[in-house]
């Protein structure tokens, strides 16, 4: 059987993505699930980029123990040595190394040519080498670099000992048939080819980067570069559930192709992603959209209860989609508790977490009637979400009507001391925010807030997401809750709490 690696980059190029900004704890919580998921190599950030990137992939390096745990750095020594640093404690460990190569870059960034770039790819791959064995190679901006060049470029990283090169669609600009033949001119010209694998880093500028992946896997690619729920920056990269289930499930053209992902956790990991990022899939996205197993019409309903097969090519249990007979609700115990952790493949948590989290259950229960698979990931997220500096603390709200004008009072725990403000605004939420001004003494900009649905009952949690920013500061909150004016009100304070650690 041919094995078909999956890294997975939403730690690094998903959290490109704007208005998505992950604490370390939120991107350990989404490592530990990408370890339960099956990926093969979790890319978890750019080293070299912040002190909060480093400090990251240090924590997720001393905790992921089954996947290889991997640090972008630019073909650069000072980035190759703080990536090496930040990946010390991992048990399996990779440096990602990358330099354009294509025209336009190498005369309009780089200011270097052809000869300059193959001497900086056989000194710096040495170099990546000496302090671990795993090195891969990019060409960033591979596919608009000429094929000969590109040849060069990988047979000296191989020399240098390199064994995985990437070929990055940096911008989304190829199509199918491009990916696949380059794919097949690079092994079939690449000198020592036999010591290196081949992997493809798709982006989605063209609603290609799926399709392009599948056909680089089909030109001799071992290895495939994606994001959970397809993010990233700009139109996103290559969606890692499809890429998954288009192998799994069309086994007539991938018969000899098998991955690692337990695909059951599909769709757990998605709604973690989406939870914590702020960014929810779309109702129509493929595999783990809200619609993905929807029948509206009354002929497809018809054939899906006759046999499912008529218009399911998959089993929604086999991404996840659950179907146990396990509902939960207040008279719930910790054991049923527990086990619903363990069939949403939430693993790694302290006896002591799982108390923590049970109680919160407990008190969601008093305001749920029934819990769903959703409000127990929700859970999770919001444990995560906490950071560390958690300077101010809801206590309490309460809304009024008055004269015609909305009022807002608020009580803050700032620190250990309670302080209460009230204040009018155009609605319960501007109202609230402007009391919480009050309490702080200083105002943040809000740049952005949106609003969502975790489940989609009457009593479904809320989740809200904000962007605020101070000075040249942009911060991210997020916050949930049955009532939407109390989400909004812990996504706020959770954005100004992210401001105070940070400072």
């Amino acid at each position: 059987m041919r094995k078909i690696k999956i890294v997975d980059t939403t730690l690094r190029d998903g959290e490109q993505t704007p208005r998505v900004n992950l604490n370390s704890e939120e991107k350990l919580r989404i490592a530990k699930q990408l370890e339960t998921l099956g990926v093969d190599v979790i890319e978890a950030g750019f080293a070299m980029a912040s002190p909060g990137d480093f400090e990251a992939i240090k924590l997720i390096s001393s905790e992921i123990k089954k996947s290889t745990i991997s640090s972008l750095a630019r073909l650069v020594k000072k980035d190759i040595e703080r990536a090496a640093e930040a990946l010390k404690e991992a048990e399996k460990k990779r440096i990602h190394t990358f330099i354009a190569t294509s025209p336009i870059h190498r005369e309009f960034k780089l200011k270097m040519n052809k000869e300059e770039i193959i001497n900086s790819i056989r000194e710096n791959v040495a170099y990546a080498k000496s302090f671990v064995n795993e090195i891969e190679f990019s060409c960033e901006d591979a596919t608009r670099t000429e094929k000969e060049f590109l040849v060069e470029a990988y047979s000296t990283a191989v020399e240098a000992g390199a064994v995985v090169l990437n070929v990055p669609d940096t911008v989304g600009y190829r199509t199918p048939q491009e990916v696949f033949e380059l794919i097949k001119y690079l092994k079939e010209n690449i000198r020592g080819i036999e010591k290196a694998e081949i992997s493809v880093h798709c982006h989605d500028d063209l609603g290609l980067s799926v399709s392009n992946s599948i056909a680089a896997i089909q030109g001799g690619a071992n290895q495939v570069e994606c994001t959970i729920n397809g993010l990233g920056e700009r139109a996103g990269n290559t969606s890692l559930e499809e890429v998954v289930m288009i192998i799994h499930t069309r086994k007539d053209i991938f018969k000899d192709c098998i991955t690692n992902i337990e695909t059951t956790q599909l769709y757990p990991t998605s709604k973690l992603v989406g939870l914590l990022t702020g960014v929810i899939p779309q109702p129509n996205k493929a595999i783990i959209g809200t619609n993905a197993f929807s029948h509206e019409s009354g002929i497809h309903q018809h054939g899906v209860l006759s046999n499912p097969e008529t218009y399911e090519i998959m089993k929604p249990e086999t991404v996840g989609r659950s179907t146990d007979s396990l509902v939960l609700g207040k008279l719930s115990g910790k054991h049923a508790f527990e086990d619903k952790l363990k069939n949403l493949g939430i693993k790694g948590l302290t006896n002591e977490k799982i108390s923590e989290l049970f109680s919160e259950f407990k008190k969601l229960a008093d305001k749920k009637k029934y819990i769903l698979d959703e409000d127990i990931l929700s859970l999770i997220a919001d444990d995560a979400a906490t950071v560390s500096t958690n300077k101010f603390r809801l206590d309490n709200f309460e809304i009024k009507r008055e004269n015609g004008k909305v009022k807002a009072s608020i009580d803050i725990f700032v620190e250990n001391n309670k302080k209460s403000e009230s204040a009018q605004g155009d609605g319960p939420v501007d109202a609230s925010f402007k009391a919480i001004h009050k309490i702080i003494g200083e105002e943040f900009k809000m740049e952005e807030y949106k609003l969502d649905a975790i489940t989609g009952d009457v009593d479904a949690q809320a989740q809200s997401s904000v962007v605020v920013s101070k000075g040249e500061k942009r911060l991210i909150g997020r916050g949930q809750s049955t009532d939407i004016v109390e989400a909004s009100i812990k996504a706020y304070i959770n954005a100004i709490n992210r401001f105070y650690q940070y400072i």
